[in-house]
């Protein structure tokens, strides 16, 4: 959170100025909104980001030195 009169790097995107109510309604749709998603897509979301995980796990490389940097 910032302070009044600080710059934050979220201000560099152009929106518009909000009411309190009209920030609140929009923060309750889109959380409402990504409940519906997860709801509906999350076994798939969590499947994909478990294959991912998967594939960036370095396999054991019995010929290389310990001290060899893994990239």
């Amino acid at each position: 959170m910032t302070t009044p009169g600080t710059s934050a790097p979220h201000d560099s995107i152009p929106l518009p100025r909000l009411s309190d109510e009209a920030a609140v309604e929009l923060y309750l749709f889109v959380e409402h909104l990504f409940m519906l998603l997860e709801s509906r897509y999350g076994d798939q979301i969590r499947r994909h980001f478990d294959d991912r995980d998967r594939h960036n796990l370095l396999d054991a490389d019995p010929d290389r030195s310990a001290n060899d940097p893994p990239f």
